[in-house]
């Protein structure tokens, strides 16, 4: 049965039935057998402790204290005298009947309401008076009067006083006019002085006064019904007003001339025995004092009521800030028309490009004519995972003395304590500790050595597929190729279906036209000269199907652990057979490719870092033109300008550089964010464009259809997308067999637009390799 059908077939009503208690009867709830007999025998002990008071209480309280406290007899005997049978008595405040009655039956005032509470023994003459504050001293803010000279802001101080003073005056005058006109009017005034905001009648005016001391003489206390009234023309300690008060200030009118009743209150023990026994008999002063805010004069209010100095001050100034903002927008809308004009200009002019002044402006291809130096050349060492690349490398310097033996034990021993004895000579190139700890290269190691004739630069590449964008930075930098192979059983044919094919197409595409092949580990074999024919054969064939010319192809048989026919023949009888060139004499037999010593100057960054000498120091090939120290360089594609601080080449500081040599530069004048690894350094009066849309005759190596590829070229690598593929071309002719074909197939070659995500540094006749997926789909040249 579905999930619904039990829903719909599902009895609410039940369930509800059972929620609204209908199972459950309302009477009390009963007790298990156990429980009644605990509750009767805790029964009985209670009623025979309680005894004699057991008539206070009843069998179900009994009862009830017992299941509450869990049939604790002692806790309910305790619970029951507390609660039925001696209950404790609430206190009564004598007299708290009464004077509720009293205060709910007649009105009771504040003063004996506190009558009996000691700080209110105070006598008259120690009692605050309030008194009316100093009159406003002369100068601004407290200054002083009177001044040599006047500053501004006391000039505008007075100004402001001075209109306010005729300003009153004015009032004061419409003032007089409007008593008059209610001195004729037969309409009572009384209901004028009940309005709010009127100060009340007894104000004293803002004058430096004098109060005398009020005694209080009388010691009871009187109440209200027997309070005498005194007037306030008999008070004392009045304020003396008549001497200084302002001529255009209003007097205050009274209503009455009776004040608020005052009552007085006898001098406390404290008072009496600091001030002794007093005889003077004044009269009390009143209670009802002025806020301080309501007896200010009409000067000092109006002081405050108009902006202070300060303010005037800041509304000048932005005044004349906006009158500025308005000009200065005036100006750019009157110089719209001379943008364009100015723009024009900027466009003609030229920066000067000069060498920095420490350049001693040489004639490079001079000083490399007059220079009788060893050839150089560069070659890469590629191969499948494992077949031996950098233990083979390894054997060859050391052979050659470039690592001495001292160095081979060391490694040897820290080989060992991790499992890895055989792989001693393979970390002479394999530096970094993960290449170590993981037994694989997984970026390009370089080395250097020389012979009689030539100085080579080892570029030993990786062989895992996840590193081939580092095996294809290798390759663009190489003039020939070493392709390791290994020659044990079962090794060389993985090798052929994995990275050995690919690293041989990937070769021929970045241009690199001699290959030689060493067969390694061919003594695990007993030298079997059948295996190392076979091995040849095979090699040979997809070789010359993938373009190159079985001319410029060697094979050498070796072996890198023991160093047989690398730098010294084998002297293993098994290889006597072998009478071909070793493998240092088929490096020396490789010729380097062309240099474009007379191009522009076009140089790839593999590796940016900090020295001392600069905190922007790159290293490189040059692929074209020449540089000394002191030149501007262009960095393609941030635009950078910088110049050249000093240049490197094998460890020594050198002037110049051409075309093919690996140099280290220390640049300056330029941030490290705007040079990154695979970056173009270039003339700046011939730079490199950067293009975000090109055109590639490619060869495909799978099948080739619009959809998202990685270009490599070199060290850079950026992500694309091939948007359309518009002809078939003929292999050897280069004439087109189809226009826009919807897909290639592996082999053929095609010409496709690829659409770069970000601009970067492409021209024409430079190699790429397009990949997809981890694999290489094809490879061609910039049209």
């Amino acid at each position: 049965m579905s999930r619904h059908q039990a829903y719909r077939n599902y009895d609410y009503e039940n369930d509800l039935d059972e929620y609204e208690g209908e199972d459950f009867s309302d009477g009390e709830e009963e007790l298990s057998p156990e429980d009644r007999a605990q509750m009767d025998a805790g029964t009985v002990q209670v009623q025979t402790a309680l005894g004699t008071e057991l008539s206070k209480v009843t069998t179900q309280q009994i009862q009830e204290a017992l299941w509450h406290y869990y049939y604790d007899v002692d806790k309910s005997i305790s619970y029951l005298k507390s609660k039925f049978i001696a209950p404790p008595q609430k206190k009564k405040i004598p007299g708290s009947v009464a004077r509720k009655g009293e205060m709910s039956s007649q009105h009771v005032s504040f003063a004996d309401f506190f009558s009996d509470m000691p700080w209110l023994d105070i006598p008259k003459d120690r009692e605050t008076v309030f008194i009316n504050p100093p009159r406003e001293r002369g100068g601004l803010l407290g200054g002083a009067s009177t001044t040599s000279k006047m500053s501004k802001l006391q000039a505008l101080a007075a100004a402001r006083r001075k209109k306010a003073d005729s300003q009153r005056s004015e009032e004061k005058q419409l003032h007089q006019a409007a008593q008059e006109l209610n001195s004729l009017s037969t309409t009572s005034a009384q209901p004028e002085l009940v309005k709010e905001n009127i100060p009340p009648p007894h104000l004293a005016p803002r004058e430096t006064v004098s109060y005398t001391r009020v005694d209080a003489t009388n010691h009871s206390r009187q109440h209200e019904s027997g309070r005498t009234k005194i007037g306030g023309d008999q008070l004392q300690g009045q304020l003396d007003t008549t001497a200084d008060r302002p001529t255009n200030s209003p007097s205050p009118t009274s209503p009455s001339s009776i004040t608020t009743p005052l009552e007085t209150a006898a001098p406390s023990p404290f008072a009496q025995a600091l001030l002794g026994s007093i005889s003077t008999s004044t009269t009390p002063t009143s209670r009802n004092f002025p806020f301080p805010y309501m007896n200010l004069t009409p000067s000092v209010a109006d002081a405050f009521s108009a902006p202070s100095p300060d303010d005037v001050v800041l509304t000048a100034q932005s005044q004349a800030s906006s009158k500025k903002i308005a000009a200065s927008i005036n100006k750019k809308v009157d110089t719209v028309g001379k943008s364009d004009e100015a723009t024009g200009g900027m466009k003609g002019l030229k920066i000067d490009d000069t060498p920095l002044p420490k350049s001693k402006n040489l004639d490079v291809l001079k000083e490399f004519d007059k220079v009788k130096s060893k050839k150089s050349a560069s070659f890469v060492v590629v191969g499948h995972v494992d077949a031996g690349k950098s233990t083979l490398m390894g054997r060859l310097l050391l052979d050659l003395s470039i690592v001495d033996q001292r160095t081979i034990q060391k490694y040897r021993k820290e080989a060992e304590s991790i499992g890895k004895s055989s792989f001693a000579l393979a970390w002479v190139l394999d530096q970094r500790s993960e290449e170590r700890s993981r037994g694989v290269t997984i970026d390009i190691a370089t080395n250097k050595f020389e012979t009689e004739s030539t100085s080579f630069t080892i570029l030993d590449a990786p062989g895992h597929r996840d590193f081939i964008p580092n095996m294809i930075a290798g390759a663009s930098q190489a003039d020939f190729a070493i392709l390791v192979v290994d020659a044990t059983t079962g090794a060389f044919e993985a090798g052929l279906k994995g990275q050995t094919r690919e690293h041989s197409l990937l070769l021929r595409s970045m241009g690199v036209s001699r290959v030689i092949v060493a067969i390694n580990k061919l003594d695990t074999v007993g030298w079997s000269r059948v295996r190392f024919d076979e091995i040849s054969q095979q090699v040979s064939g997809f070789l010359s199907a993938t373009g190159f010319q079985l001319k410029n192809v060697s094979f050498v048989p070796v072996s890198g652990l023991h160093g047989d026919n690398i730098a010294r023949r084998s002297t293993d009888a098994a290889a006597s057979w072998y009478a071909g060139k070793t493998l240092i004499e088929e490096l020396e037999c490789s010729e380097p490719m062309a240099r474009a010593l007379h191009k522009s100057l076009r140089l790839t960054i593999s590796e940016v870092y900090r020295s001392a000498q600069s905190p922007v120091t790159v290293s490189g090939r040059i692929d074209a033109g020449s540089l000394q120290a002191g030149d501007a360089l262009l960095v393609q594609p941030s635009g950078e300008k910088a110049y050249i601080k000093s240049l490197e080449l094998d460890q020594e500081q050198v002037d110049w550089a051409v075309a093919g040599q690996n140099v280290v530069i220390h640049l300056s004048n330029i941030d490290p964010i705007h040079v990154r690894v695979g970056d173009i350094i270039c003339d700046t009066k011939q730079p490199i464009a950067c293009i975000d849309t090109f055109t590639v005759k490619v060869l495909a190596f799978d099948i080739l259809m619009p959809m998202q590829v990685d270009v490599h070229r070199g060290r850079l690598h950026a992500a694309g997308q091939i948007q359309e593929i518009p002809a078939l071309l003929d292999k050897t002719k280069g004439t087109v067999l189809k226009k826009k074909p919807r897909i290639v197939k592996p082999g053929n070659i095609a010409r496709v637009v690829v659409k770069m995500a970000n601009k970067v540094p492409l021209e024409a006749s430079q190699r790429v390799v397009l990949r997809s997926g981890g694999d290489t789909v094809a490879a061609g040249l910039l049209e």
